[in-house]
């Protein structure tokens, strides 16, 4: 995959999307970091590219609070405990 700086994006625009067309996929960099994913899209792919790009995001936000409950030791705590925790929740919340 191409790693293209943001300033390379705005002196050369015309050349980025060039590319885009051949590569399919660009990384925008600022400063030498990752900041971006330019992907090529078409009007029929649209819908399922964002819906596809979506689902990654959640998968990525989901695997992140597995490894954060793991770390913390949360991924133990019985399921009695955690109906309580629920039920106390609520209560505080109807006052």
């Amino acid at each position: 995959m191409r790693f293209v700086a943001v300033r390379e994006l705005r002196l050369k625009p015309g050349q980025v999307w060039e590319r885009l067309d051949r590569e399919g996929e660009m990384v925008i960099t600022s400063n030498g970091k990752p900041i971006a994913l330019l992907t090529r899209l078409t009007e029929d792919d649209f819908e399922k590219t964002i819906a596809a790009v979506r689902r990654a995001r959640a998968l990525m936000a989901m695997e992140g609070m597995q490894r954060a409950s793991v770390s913390a030791g949360t991924d133990r705590i019985s399921d009695a405990a955690i109906e309580a925790e629920i039920k106390a929740a609520r209560r505080s919340r109807a006052r």
